[in-house]
């Protein structure tokens, strides 16, 4: 055979096995991803949201800083209130949905949560809480005084919620009866109160007190089975 044809024949066996070891090598790859992921927009997550919880569960957040900053709220009019039959504000699930603090876990209740003046040491100042509630007030279109309103944790400190993730925190407006100019009314915190008593005493499951609050705070004790 002359020389060219030699060199021709080969060549082409060389490009026939290199598409069979392609096509193997595709095959078991099929149906697998990467391990640096992307958000579904396709960009890196945000600093709050790269530490999350397993799908389908509460994100988890940051954690206590030792110095917190201002964090971007949502857009302006992105979050819609919700309220239960008899009028109890509930925050929009997609712009709040909760955040929990990787620090309290059920093995370390007792030097967390359940430690007296724990909650104390984590809360971001007022200098930093002040500015993202003006912001959170407009991302939910709250017009009314804002200091009727609280800049509510939905997952309180005392449970375990994250202390300034912008995805456990709302401008909460007022209760049904509030008196206009008298400051917020909350009854949430005694729901909360409740909740934090039970953990602490074995009597509710930390993550399962959690959901419970996230998802609606007005029937958290009775999806418990605790008193109200």
């Amino acid at each position: 055979m002359p020389l060219s044809t030699r060199s021709y024949s080969a060549r082409w066996a060389a490009v026939a096995a290199v598409t069979v070891l392609a096509t193997a090598v595709a095959g078991c790859s099929s149906g697998k991803t990467g391990k640096g992921g992307t958000d579904a927009k396709g960009g890196t997550p945000s600093a709050s949201a790269s530490a999350s919880a397993p799908s389908g569960s509460i994100p988890v957040g940051p954690g206590p800083q030792s110095a917190y900053t201002v964090q971007r709220q949502p857009a302006p009019g992105t979050c819609h209130f919700r309220y239960t039959a008899d009028k109890q504000p509930l925050p929009d699930p997609t712009c709040t949905p909760g955040a929990t603090n990787p620090k309290v876990t059920p093995q370390t209740l007792k030097t967390t949560i359940c430690q007296s003046g724990y909650t104390k040491g984590i809360r971001p100042p007022v200098s930093i809480t002040g500015r993202e509630k003006t912001a959170n007030a407009k991302s939910y279109g709250y017009t009314g005084s804002p200091h009727d309103a609280e800049y509510d944790h939905l997952i309180s400190l005392q449970l375990g919620g994250d202390p300034n993730d912008p995805r456990n925190l709302w401008v909460e407006p007022p209760s049904p009866g509030h008196k206009p100019g008298a400051g917020p009314n909350n009854p949430k915190d005694g729901v909360e109160n409740k909740l934090k008593a039970a953990i602490c005493s074995g009597k509710a499951d930390l993550g399962k007190a959690q959901q419970a609050i996230a998802h609606d705070w007005t029937t958290a004790l009775s999806s418990l089975g605790l008193k109200e």
